[in-house]
């Protein structure tokens, strides 16, 4: 991942010309204005502090370079990246460690326990919630523990599981698992770059969601190596045997020990992968079709409802103007439709099941008044559906502030909060901005919501204006009862929001497990619990 922004560095997201200046003149962004990134060389770091020698000892590899700490830093939320390209980075690694397996792990975490020195566990990097922050919090050091090395992969066919690395990339994962036959289904906008390990720290969601499930959904054992040893869940369907063990380390962002070992339920590679693009009348009529879609149990595999500003955003940044808007607006003309709420449906598995799945979908669609846009608006998402970070690189290089949060909530109150939030954003960013949300995981019960927001940077007020919009969201979340996260997961951002969302007695059982598994408390400190 290029230091500074997001993936590969030799990718770019290239907007027309007519799409930037459509964003500059509704955002009032001068022609030049702009954010681009400092040289590597001239990124200012604190002062590293002193590895003591035994942790060095006890490491694989070590690399404390001034470019290794920089690229350990951070993750990739709006801060993260205004902090990378400007050069201002208030914390960093001491060093980078790279244990070559499980034991390497269990001998760093030891060895940093005995040392008080803070760790730092790090995947793919793609934390956009403060996740990564390497902060020392009073230790005499910190590190972060680089995971690639750990990279296994055993299938087994019959059972349909497989044992996964922590430190494989979603890519790497599917490719390995594809060589074989089957699929792990966790694709979410950060496949590129995340890791299996990652995925479960985070409880991540992805764009199939509706069909394969959560990452949690999958799971099926973890292993976490903590300071205080080692924690090993069984490789079995189910247990009554009291709480479940694995629930607690599936979603604790290495603030419990590092997980070195996930075994997940796998399916057969699909052999039919269908995609299609609807548009509904507006929002109201588009979330009434996904929720009796969820409720039926007949929702593709993947299901995403834009509202209508999102579904002319991302119409207007894709250059649909000229010939191509004509064609869509005479398309939606003779259906007597003018605008309206772009969705993306899509089934993959065996042709059959395909076929039949995507009959009874469609079906729900029609009812619901949603007209068809047909196969290459999905397959125009699905061959850009992981280019969301890299189009917020060239954003922010052209001075906007952009940012993305998501929460959820029962079908009864989804727009109670819809409204909350979106009326905390534009009332704290003012009427030069965009405030845009989708549907993109539904339940029975409800759905999420993910809102991205865009308005006119202010050169050196950067972090100081998305505070200020994300406390607001944060503040009306809180308000009307959604979850602070969905699957962004908690970091240091949602920290100050926990006690809202599991109690006082809540966070006294997560300190109360902290402090068996991770005595010293060294690991990955001022993420998850709130300061007390």
């Amino acid at each position: 991942m290029k230091w500074w922004g997001w993936g590969d560095p030799e990718r770019r997201v290239e907007l027309p010309a007519t799409s930037v200046g459509a964003i500059r003149d509704e955002l009032g962004v001068e022609p030049g204005a702009g954010n681009e990134p400092v040289s590597i060389d001239l990124v200012s770091l604190p002062e590293a502090r002193p590895i003591p020698d035994a942790l060095r000892a006890s490491a694989d590899e070590l690399l404390d370079g001034h470019d290794d700490r920089i690229r350990y830093a951070t993750g990739r939320s709006y801060p993260d990246l205004v902090r990378l390209r400007t050069g201002r980075l208030e914390h960093a690694p001491d060093a980078v460690l790279r244990p070559a397996d499980a034991a390497g792990v269990e001998s760093v975490l030891d060895a940093c326990a005995a040392a008080g020195v803070a760790v730092v566990p790090f995947g793919g990097g793609t934390s956009v919630v403060g996740g990564l922050e390497a902060l020392a919090d009073g230790h005499s050091a910190v590190v972060s523990l680089e995971l690639s090395r750990l990279r296994s992969v055993e299938l087994d066919s019959q059972s349909l599981t497989a044992r996964l690395g922590p430190g494989l990339t979603g890519p790497e994962a599917e490719a390995a698992l594809g060589a074989l036959g089957a699929t792990l289904g966790h694709f979410p906008q950060s496949f590129e770059e995340a890791t299996i390990g990652g995925f479960a720290a985070t409880r991540s969601a992805g764009q199939a969601s509706s069909g394969y499930g959560r990452f949690d959904d999958v799971v099926t054992a973890i292993e976490l190596a903590a300071p205080a040893g080692r924690l090993r869940t069984r490789e079995i369907p189910h247990t009554a045997a009291g709480p479940s063990l694995r629930e607690l380390v599936l979603g604790s962002e290495g603030t419990l020990g590092v997980i070195t070992d996930v075994s997940c339920r796998v399916r057969p590679a699909p052999r039919s992968r269908v995609y299609e693009g609807w548009i509904a009348e507006d929002f109201h009529a588009g979330r009434e079709i996904v929720r009796d879609l969820a409720q039926r149990h007949e929702a593709p595999d993947v299901l995403r409802l834009s509202d209508e500003e999102e579904t002319r955003v991302s119409l207007e940044l894709a250059g649909t103007e000229g010939l191509r808007r004509r064609a869509l607006d005479a398309y939606l003309s003779i259906r007597r439709r003018r605008g309206g709420c772009l969705m993306i449906c899509g089934w993959e598995g065996e042709r059959d099941d395909v076929s039949r799945r995507r009959g009874l979908s469609q079906a729900r669609l029609r009812l619901g008044g949603a007209v068809p846009l047909g196969r290459s608006a999905g397959n125009s998402w699905h061959r850009s559906r992981y280019g969301g970070p890299y189009l917020r690189d060239e954003l922010i290089s052209l001075g906007v502030l952009v940012e993305t949060l998501e929460t959820a909530h029962t079908w009864s109150r989804l727009d109670e909060l819809y409204l909350a939030v979106g009326n905390a954003l534009r009332g704290t960013l003012g009427e030069r901005s965009i405030v845009m949300c989708h549907v993109s995981h539904a339940y029975p019960d409800g759905a999420s919501l993910y809102f991205t927001f865009l308005t006119r940077a202010r050169p050196g007020e950067e972090l100081d204006q998305w505070r200020a919009a994300k406390s607001a969201a944060c503040e009306a979340i809180v308000a009307t009862e959604g979850t602070i996260t969905h699957h962004h997961a908690v970091g240091r951002d949602h920290a100050p929001y926990m006690r809202a969302e599991v109690g006082d007695l809540g966070l006294e059982a997560l300190r109360a497990v902290k402090e068996r598994l991770d005595p010293a408390g060294i690991m990955n400190p001022g993420k998850l619990l709130p300061a007390e």
